[in-house]
Order: C-alpha cells, then sequence, then structure tokens
C-alpha cells in the first residue's frame, strides 16, 4: 500500500471516530451553546490541542503503558466519566447557564480552552484509537516515525477543526435563538447537561465493569 492511500485510509477513520457523538462533542456543543462564539471555538482549539497531546503521546510510546497497565487505563476513563458528569450537573442545576454566560469576563475563552484540553486527555475514546488504530497506520521504512506520526496528526487536528467546528458554529446560531426565548434557555441548558451526563454514565459503567 503505498502512503497516499494510506493517508486517505487513516482519513476515513478519524472522520469515522470523530463524528461519532462522544465527551469531545458534546463538551464542544455545550461550550458553544453556553458562551457563544468565543466559548465555542476555544473548545474547538483545547479539544484539537488536546489531540496534539494524544498523537505525540501515541509516537513517544507512552499509550504502550496504559496497554501494559490496564487499571491505569481504566482509571483514566473514570475520571473523564466523572469530570464530564460534573460539567453536566453545573448546566442542569444552571436555570440562568446560557443567559448568564453573555457576562464572562475575557477570561472565559482561556478557561473554556483548558476545560476542553483536559476533556480531550480525559477521553477515553483516544485512548482506544491511539492503542488500536495509530499504530497500524505507522509503517516501517517508508520515513521516520515523527515525520509520519507528525503527518497523521495534521490530518487529525484538520478533521477535528471540521468536524468540531461545525457543531459549534450551528451551536452558536442556536444561541442567538436562545437569547429571545427565555422560556426555553432552562429546558435547553438541562437538556445539555442531561446529555453530558448520560455520556459521563455510558463511559463511566464501561470503566467501572474493566475494574
Amino acid at each position: 500500500m503505498n502512503q497516499s492511500v494510506n493517508l486517505w485510509l487513516y482519513f476515513l477513520v478519524v472522520f469515522g471516530v470523530i463524528v461519532l457523538p462522544g465527551l469531545d462533542m458534546a463538551f464542544v456543543l455545550a461550550s458553544a451553546l453556553v458562551g457563544g462564539r468565543r466559548s465555542g471555538f476555544a473548545a474547538v482549539a483545547g479539544i484539537i490541542a488536546g489531540g496534539v497531546c494524544h498523537v505525540t503521546m501515541g509516537a513517544l510510546g507512552i499509550a504502550v503503558v496504559l496497554k501494559l497497565w490496564p487499571a491505569l487505563f481504566n482509571l483514566v476513563l473514570l475520571a473523564g466519566a466523572f469530570y464530564i458528569a460534573w460539567i453536566g450537573w453545573s448546566l442542569w442545576r444552571s436555570e440562568m447557564a446560557f443567559r448568564f454566560s453573555r457576562h464572562t469576563d475575557a477570561r472565559a475563552p482561556a478557561t473554556t480552552f483548558g476545560q476542553a484540553m483536559l476533556t480531550s486527555l480525559l477521553n477515553p475514546k483516544a485512548y482506544v484509537f491511539m492503542l488500536a488504530i495509530f499504530p497500524q497506520f505507522l509503517k516501517v521504512g517508508q520515513g521516520p516515525i515523527w515525520s509520519q506520526a507528525a503527518v497523521l496528526g495534521v490530518i487529525t487536528a484538520l478533521t477535528q477543526a471540521g468536524v468540531y467546528g461545525a457543531i459549534a458554529l450551528l451551536s452558536i446560531r442556536a444561541s442567538g435563538w436562545f437569547e429571545t426565548n427565555p422560556a426555553a434557555t432552562t429546558t435547553a441548558a438541562r437538556a445539555v447537561g442531561m446529555l453530558l451526563i448520560a455520556a459521563a454514565v455510558f463511559t463511566g459503567v464501561q470503566g467501572w465493569q474493566a475494574l
């Protein structure tokens, strides 16, 4: 298989993984709805930054440690589920979530970026990908492993930017509507909170059963 075919196959696999609803997508959705344009794009940037870290860890072989020590993987999975559940609960109990976010200070995008990056780093789906799929596209004899990993990382980042950026833009448009419909604000905030909590519970159950 030549390198161009290998890269196209990688893109298709990455796209398929990213478009599946998960913790990262839910966080981008919630951030854009709650914080608007700056918060939504900050969330996308944070998720991409987390993805860069995952690719780096895969290239360094740190992911192998998680494979050799399954308990550590399960702890990461549970930590990610707990963190997302906390964000979901915060939305659920905040009746003014969407309206209050319009008055946040200038530090909010930086905070959202950090939270998004942490969400990405605690996303178990990413570690499964790095352990089971990513190494399959690193080919011995087709150039330095580092350069191959860098190319795959760029493909991953661009795909995340496209998918999650679209989610953010759609959510931003929806947030404008919520501003003029106060009655729908609380319902939407709680619905997004429930989505995050449900994703966290599903992930947490998987981690707990594996312990």
